[in-house]
């Protein structure tokens, strides 16, 4: 079966045609035949299109919105340009799986979508007002491309969460305002702490009920996860993506009292201060340089700049407690798994937050670790460390087509 899995953002449509036949977590048989992305829709877009064993193709063209954009995908997946040969009309896309941001409470589990799923999607705008909506209409777009003969399949990030306890979910406030309005740890990056979860424990070899783990998403949204038997019993980002770890530009976590503190000694209103915690701080705020980790540790290195080292320490800092919080929670995990941009991509990031484990009985393997870096997987602690840690590339999408398949396939 050939599942179109996408991605919609406000104004960004990513894409994946994976090729799967099972609906399990299990196995590596699945092909991404091609993937892209569509960046500016609204305006000139860029098109960024690759299929398996081919260059990219990069091109600009005007597309008015999710709709158009969709319909690009779908000519060039048809055409001979793209080469797909198990693609040849849109009949051949049997089913199409979407990134859903938020779910509430209403979806613990991926399912196919209906009106009443939508209707549930849609009384979670409030929640995720930047994002629900624009996964709202990339579910739209693709009903009137593909007509309502091609199921669609709803994959939420939160749902994976669903499984932490109150005492895990419930924030210290008074309860009725949970009763009410459902505040709440919800979790985020959920997708992909569950393939990490299910990477692991294929790598090592054990059954889904010992996997004992703090995985770590970590790129410009960064999010830790206590994993134990295979689901989420903690996770770092809370009633949206701001709370837990310092990221690219959004704080993590901040005393609250640091809002109306900020709003009478800098005139700033509510919406303005939220929008400095989520745009404006972290790796950004603190150096007052950039978000990105790799020219902070270039500055670092090169001009030995102050304040670049201050935000990768302080981002260091917030893994490593965290790590070491869920270990307790966990009651000695196995493992910490590294995945995402920075995650999988920067050995001295990963050293920096290993360093400070050996009381945990983590010790670094230099070599291992510097050998791992550009999609690769593997260890990257000493045979004598009890506990280990490892690189894990994500791969969301795999997890997205896999569910699209077994909830319409019914397996």
């Amino acid at each position: 079966m050939n599942v179109l899995v996408l991605n919609c953002g406000s104004s960004s449509l990513k894409f994946q045609i994976i090729s799967t036949d099972t609906g399990r977590i299990e196995g590596d048989s699945d092909v991404c035949l091609a993937k892209g992305l569509i960046e500016r829709i609204g305006s000139l877009s860029l098109l960024t299109f690759k299929a398996a064993g081919r260059e990219p193709v990069r091109t600009e063209e005007a597309l008015r919105d999710i709709r158009a954009a969709l319909e690009r995908v779908l000519r060039w997946a048809v055409s001979p340009e793209s080469g797909i040969d198990t693609v040849k009309s849109a009949a051949d896309l049997q089913v199409i799986g979407h990134r859903v941001v938020h779910g509430g409470e209403k979806f613990s589990a991926s399912v196919r979508i209906d009106a009443s799923v939508i209707a549930g999607i849609e009384s979670c705008v409030e929640l995720a007002p930047l994002h629900n909506p624009a996964n709202l209409r990339g579910i739209r777009a693709a009903s009137e491309v593909f007509g309502p003969g091609v199921p669609q399949v709803a994959v939420f990030d939160t749902a994976f969460h669903a499984t932490m306890p109150e005492t895990a979910y419930l924030y210290g406030i008074p309860y009725h305002f949970y009763r009410r309005h459902k505040i709440r740890r919800y979790g985020f990056h959920g997708t992909s702490h569950r393939y990490l979860a299910y990477r692991y424990r294929t790598m090592v070899k054990i059954p889904k009920e010992q996997v004992k783990i703090v995985t770590l998403h970590l790129g410009n949204g960064c999010s830790a996860t206590a994993i134990k038997g295979g689901a989420s019993i903690n996770t770092s980002m809370g009633f949206t993506p701001l709370e837990g770890l310092v990221m690219g530009t959004r704080s993590g976590d901040v005393d609250a009292s640091v809002l109306e503190f900020l709003a009478l000694k800098e005139g700033l209103s509510l919406s303005e201060i939220i929008t400095m915690l989520n745009k404006e701080s972290g790796l950004l705020g603190l150096s007052g340089l950039t978000s990105d980790m790799r020219e902070l540790l270039d500055e670092e290195r090169e001009n030995g700049d102050r304040r670049a080292r201050l935000a990768v320490e302080t981002f260091c800092a917030s893994v490593r407690r965290r790590i070491g919080a869920y270990h307790a929670e966990l009651g000695g995990a196995d493992a910490v798994i590294f995945s995402g941009g920075i995650g999988e991509n920067s050995a001295e990031v990963r050293r920096r937050i290993c360093l400070g484990l050996g009381c945990l009985g983590l010790e670094l393997d230099e070599a291992r670790n510097a050998a791992v870096s550009g999609g690769g997987a593997g260890l990257i602690t000493t045979d004598a460390s009890s506990l280990k840690a490892y690189v894990i590339p994500t791969n969301e999408e795999l997890l997205i087509a896999r569910d699209a398949y077994r909830v319409t396939a019914n397996v």
